[in-house]
């Protein structure tokens, strides 16, 4: 359970990073900024605390604190660390 919602999280956090940043890009909503920028936040210190929940490995939860990419990539380093069976 714990690995879907690194998965979900991660995800979250990056689409709606590019929601904020198109928005910001183009026609600059307040309201679209003000719906997506908590969720954002959330998504990102889910992200995070899940990393370390899963591996309480320093690098890893490092890796997650990464913006845009980190949830993807410390979800890639917790399946290959994973034990196999």
């Amino acid at each position: 359970m714990p690995l879907t919602l690194l998965r979900i999280a991660a995800v979250v956090e990056l689409v709606s990073l590019a929601v904020l940043l198109t928005n910001l890009a183009t026609v600059h909503v307040p309201a679209v900024a003000s719906l997506f920028g908590p969720i954002h936040g959330c998504s990102y210190l889910l992200v995070i605390g899940t990393a370390l929940h899963l591996t309480r490995s320093r690098s890893t939860t490092l890796l997650a604190a990464i913006p845009i990419l980190g949830g993807l990539l410390a979800l890639r380093r917790v399946r290959r660390q994973a034990p196999v069976g």
